[in-house]
């Protein structure tokens, strides 16, 4: 794998020139043409489906439409509920509404059929469309039924790619989605586009995953694809199924890109016959000479099976090099578990080396990344005649929709999948973010899912519980499985794929997803449960501003698992209050006292009482503050919470991790970069200032106050510096914050408070 320095031109799909001195010399000579960067820069397939779907007429300042919309039942009553806050009649583009997340209704008595029921006469009342829990994982049904080529699709899931079928298709906080059904646009500058270039052919075992990891473990931490849009183009691109090519695609969020693209070819265009939409085929490539921002050259045949060990997809080895040096790597993952559970348990993965091999209690083949049609019927091809054994190793399989079970069924792949020991279960998101197959303590589980995250596999830090996942190929997995639980490449076992042909049957959609067409019918009434609230009411942004740290994580990365846990705290999504208890629960378990603590403040000033006598603490800060500014008053001050974290926002798309803050009294995060422009996002959509301070400089500590004089009048004039100063010592020391790039419409979100605030009629 080849990453490029600079940028780099692709000539006729085929050939790579990259820019430099002689570059327009070496273009000149092959193509007999000359042209600039910029207009090769604008022959990108990414280029022109941004430039479709862009309504501001200012192709480095973005304004996108999406043509279609996504959720699945973690987010979902939350976007539909701030719509509604904001005067919403009925949804301006096809949104369908999957139960994929919290299927299993086994947490919380009631809450989760609710939420689901809620979803269901929402899209009645709305016109949208409803998946049944079980049907179908929410980016298989999109896949399925939505994508098309040349076209934008918008998801409250960090995983919405559909970049193989040729629709460019982004995950963000559910605000972004508010803001479609509102009839408002996506804004952000002009992307870059960086090019993958493939050629060659897999080797035989090798999967999708493999592929994928590969990618990961080369770009997340330098960044080189870091809120770009990856463009997959090449020779070896036809040389992979269209399965193949979306499972490697879906993994891409994982790189931190902004979405990913593929040029289109015959094969995908026999996927959409398959799927009886054959109108929704375009044929997609970047033409003669596109130029590239960045460009990664992977030659396919030299990739070998895969693992992304604990506690990130980028922390990456073959199978093989792992293998050869167990007892270093699994001391390094202990080592990474210290800081990651800050010593609060202890991960013992060296116990796993049993005669020299490492042994894995547990299989997972699911979701959106591991459970589509080729990945399990190879997996049932390595499996067949075998036994997993009867011994501590677990399978299971999870189809990621019904169409794809039943095809499992009628090939017989299921069986064999059965006979072997495996468990097949129905279509749900769950084991990839603890909701599901949760291991024992200290088990170690390795899946094809799309995240490895500390406790994401459902353990409880807080409850001494330790768990860990290692990322695989399905192909390495069901090696490992026929080998009862010892590791195993894929690459290692003789076996004839079959590669059976895919059959769609739809009758299994049309009995029973609920779509209106399109038609709201506004007498509908709203099936409520008691579970499900309104957001509480949030101010707008005061003059001057007193913001308490309290958190300060200097992880290099915090996810966004940390800040607000996954798993079973997802069924109390629906209620902001009740899902606020988890914040950063199995990260600093006192965070969420110590902002209801700071948060009596701010209740005490919207009551019109003083704040000192609500929090003590804060008369000596007060009176420091009137010291220099005579304006000081319940009029003119705002006081709330603020968390400093090196790198936050990786991970899930999800908007709690911002809006919990939010409703515990959070008005700002201080960060020395944000993960992802998703993260950052959702904290703008909540009225959170996205704080950015220089590495290195952190003039304040967890506990301490911050004062922001004059924050109002900094956003409204658009500071790119704004003065703070922290309380020390019984003064005033002054330092230095950023905000970063904002659009007028951020600055007005934040002025009003929210995005609620933003729209509220």
């Amino acid at each position: 794998m080849k990453l490029y320095e600079n940028g780099v031109y692709l000539v006729n799909g085929s050939e790579l020139i990259e820019d430099g001195n002689t570059a327009s010399e070496v273009l000149l000579s092959r193509t007999g043409k000359q042209i600039t960067k910029e207009e090769a820069a604008k022959n990108t397939i990414a280029y022109g489906i941004l430039k479709e779907h862009n309504t501001s007429g200012n192709m480095e300042k973005l304004q996108i439409k999406f043509d279609k919309l996504t959720s699945h039942d973690i987010t979902f009553v939350g976007i539909i509920q701030t719509a509604r806050a904001s005067g919403l009649e009925k949804f301006p583009v096809p949104y369908v509404l999957t139960n994929c997340h919290n299927s299993l209704c086994a947490v919380g008595g009631t809450i989760n059929e609710d939420d689901h029921m809620y979803g269901l006469t929402c899209a009645k009342k709305y016109g949208g469309i409803y998946v049944p829990p079980h049907q179908a994982v929410i980016h298989q049904f999109a896949r399925e039924m939505l994508a098309g080529g040349g076209r934008m699709i918008l998801g409250s899931d960090s995983h919405t790619r559909y970049g193989a079928l040729g629709t460019m298709a982004m995950g963000e906080g559910g605000p972004e989605l508010v803001k479609q059904l509102l009839s408002q646009t996506y804004d952000i500058n002009m992307p870059g586009v960086v090019g993958i270039y493939l050629k060659g052919t897999p080797i035989k075992g090798v999967g999708p995953q493999d592929i994928a990891l590969a990618i990961i473990g080369e770009v997340f931490a330098n960044g080189y694809v870091k809120n770009k849009v990856m463009e997959f183009v090449g020779p070896g691109v036809s040389n992979l199924s269209v399965d193949y090519r979306i499972g490697v695609d879906v993994m891409t969020t994982e790189t931190t890109c902004l979405s990913s693209i593929w040029r289109t070819d015959e094969a995908v265009k026999e996927f959409y016959e398959i799927h009886g939409r054959a109108e929704d085929y375009k044929e997609l490539n970047p033409k003669d000479t596109a130029y590239y921002d960045g460009m990664i050259e992977i030659d396919l045949g030299e990739i070998r099976p895969m693992i992304a060990m604990p506690f990130h997809p980028s922390n990456t080895y073959t199978i093989e090099e792992l293998n050869a040096n167990l007892e270093d790597i699994l001391d390094d993952c202990e080592k990474r578990a210290k800081v990651s559970f800050d010593g609060a348990v202890d991960l013992d993965l060296k116990s796993k080396i049993r005669n020299g091999r490492l042994y894995v209690d547990q299989g997972i083949i699911a979701g959106c990344a591991g459970g589509g049609f080729e990945n399990i019927c190879d997996a049932a091809d390595i499996l067949k005649g075998a036994s997993i054994g009867a011994d501590e190793f677990t399978l299971s399989v999870y189809p990621a929709s019904m169409p794809v079970y039943m095809e499992l069924v009628k090939n017989g792949a299921a069986a064999s999948l059965m006979q072997s020991g495996a468990v097949l279960k129905t279509a749900f998101c769950g084991p990839c973010f603890g909701a599901g197959d949760t291991p024992a303590n200290n088990a170690f589980s390795i899946r094809h899912s799309t995240r490895n995250f500390p406790n994401r596999e459902g353990s409880k830090v807080q409850n001494g519980q330790v768990a860990s996942v290692a990322l695989m190929d399905a192909r390495s997995i069901a090696a490992t499985a026929a080998n009862k639980g010892y590791l195993t490449s894929a690459a290692d076992m003789d076996t004839e794929f079959t590669k059976p042909k895919y059959f769609f049957d739809s009758r299994i959609y049309e009995n029973r997803v609920f779509d209106s067409k399109g038609v709201a019918d506004p007498s509908v009434e709203i099936q409520f449960g008691p579970n499900i609230k309104d957001w509480p009411a949030m101010s707008a942004l005061p003059k001057h501003m007193i913001l308490k740290v309290v958190s300060e994580i200097h992880d290099p990365v915090t996810t966004t698992d940390e800040l607000i846990p996954s798993g079973e705290t997802s069924s109390y999504r629906s209620n902001p209050l009740g899902l606020a208890e988890f914040a950063l629960s199995r990260k600093d378990p006192a965070y969420v006292g110590r902002a209801k603590e700071i948060q009596k403040a701010q209740k005490a000033i919207e009551a019109d009482s003083c704040p000192c006598e609500a929090v003590p603490e804060l008369k000596p800060v007060m009176d420091a503050i009137k010291a220099q500014y005579d304006d000081i008053s319940r009029k003119t001050i705002g006081i709330g919470s603020t968390i400093f974290a090196v790198k936050p926002g990786d991970g899930s798309a999800r908007e709690q991790a911002a809006s919990c803050q939010k409703v515990l009294g959070g008005w700002a995060n201080i960060a020395n970069e944000y993960a992802t422009k998703r993260y950052r996002s959702n904290l703008i959509n909540w009225g959170m200032l996205p704080f950015l301070i220089e590495e290195g400089e952190l003039p304040f500590a967890n506990g301490d106050y911050i004062f922001l004089p004059d924050i109002k009048s900094e956003v409204e004039n658009k500071s790119e510096e704004i003065k703070a100063y922290v309380y020390k010592d019984g003064a005033l020391k002054e330092f230095k914050l950023m905000l970063g790039e904002m659009t007028d419409d951020e600055r007005s979100i934040i002025l009003k408070g929210c995005l609620i605030n933003y729209n509220r009629r």
